[in-house]
């Protein structure tokens, strides 16, 4: 029966420039522990769990001095690969999720397709360098690397808006109010009619 399995994930991820511990529950209550380093990216990534209803604890320790760029994509990496091990066969699924989210005058819009195939097409138009200690152009990779690892097919445009900060956020609670959707259980069979999602 839908809603009996347990759709979580844990990973541990360790490269030369990253050490990652991550947890994940697909069917939480929005509860998220997260320490990235990055302030801004922290703030990204619990509203992201936040909204999707995700149980999500992450800790990285990352080469930040270096500059952001391994930490970002990495967390995003294994946040990505967490979903994917939770989906499972991605049986009894919605699939599919859309949303538009708003923060005050910035408003973005965003489509999930729990597909199997990793596709990302990212617009935020981004106008700053750097978000606090987050650079706006890895804001962008980090969801084009989320949709890699999670084999999801994912769409985010900006509608609105003028502050970057504002526009960034509104995009990651767009994505995460998507995904909630297309990751509810609604059914028993895998939804595709090639009868696989894997």
């Amino acid at each position: 029966m839908p809603g009996l399995t347990t759709r979580s994930a844990t990973i541990a991820r360790r490269t030369r420039e990253t050490a990652i511990e991550l947890s994940l529950s697909l069917d939480g209550s929005g509860t998220a522990d997260i320490a990235t380093g990055i302030g801004f990216y922290d703030h990204l990534l619990t509203a992201l769990a936040f909204h999707a209803r995700l149980d999500l604890s992450l800790r990285c320790t990352g080469d930040l001095e270096v500059d952001d760029h391994h930490t970002v994509e990495d967390c995003a990496l294994a946040l990505g690969q967490a979903i994917d091990t939770a989906l499972g066969e991605r049986a009894g699924i919605r699939r599919f999720g859309s949303a538009c989210a708003p923060l005050d005058e910035a408003l973005a819009r965003a489509v999930v397709d729990c597909s199997g195939r990793p596709f990302a097409r990212v617009a935020l138009d981004l106008r700053r360098d750097t978000i606090g200690a987050l650079a706006c152009e890895n804001i962008t990779h980090a969801l084009q690397s989320l949709a890699t690892a999670a084999r999801i097919t994912l769409h985010v445009d900006m509608l609105a808006g003028e502050n970057d900060h504002h526009r960034a956020e509104a995009a990651f609670k767009a994505v995460a109010l998507a995904l909630r959707e297309a990751v509810t259980q609604a059914g028993e069979g895998v939804p595709s009619t090639k009868g696989t999602l894997t």
